[in-house]
């Protein structure tokens, strides 16, 4: 998937558990599971808001876009270069 989600890192950072996440949201542990693992296929704003809130985040903090598509190496390309001279 190209977007993750970087919960865990942001609990790490505030010492929090999963846990007091889920009490303080109002989320069952199981859901913030599943969004913490990166298993969750879609996030509903208003879970992305009170996560923000609790963690004083902005989306940005907690989303990340990764793309898919593989660069060739540097390495690659100035090999391919030299062999063709």
């Amino acid at each position: 998937m190209a977007i993750t989600v970087k919960l865990d890192d942001l609990l790490h950072d505030h010492r929090m558990t999963l846990t007091e996440l889920a009490e303080r949201v109002g989320m069952t542990l199981a859901n913030l599971s599943v969004l913490k693992t990166g298993k969750a296929r879609a996030i509903r704003f208003s879970t992305l808001d009170a996560i923000c809130e609790a963690l004083s985040c902005q989306p940005g903090d907690l989303l990340q876009f990764e793309s898919e598509q593989v660069q060739p190496e540097q390495s690659d390309l100035a090999g391919n270069r030299s062999s063709n001279r």
